[in-house]
């Protein structure tokens, strides 16, 4: 059994209800989003045009890209809408004491 390292990425009260920020985590740029109270974590570079995903709009449990309005899942980064068709990578969260943990590998 191998230990999950976490990365504290961020304060809780950082990611607004129902919304999505951007934030640098060990070098990689991650897309927190705060959907129906629950945080999820995902790559933010849209897998079909280089858009950053913090920059979309988050609609339950969907984000929409802001170049070409392609949408993913957040829970899972599967795409759920032309013109995506490559998943994005998401990631484990956990939160603890006000603060949000990753485990990126």
């Amino acid at each position: 059994m191998s230990n999950i390292e976490w990365i504290d990425a961020t304060a809780m009260d950082d990611v607004p209800a129902d919304d999505v920020i951007g934030v640098v985590v060990a070098g990689r740029d991650i897309a927190l989003y705060n959907a129906a109270g629950r945080i999820y974590a995902t790559d933010n570079i849209c897998t079909h045009g280089q858009a950053r995903l913090c920059d979309g709009f988050l609609d339950g449990h969907q984000i929409e890209c802001p170049l070409h309005q392609g949408k993913f899942d957040v829970r899972t980064g599967q795409p759920s809408c032309a013109p995506v068709t490559e998943a994005i990578r998401s990631y484990p969260v956990k939160v603890e004491a006000g603060r949000v943990f990753l485990a990126l590998d």
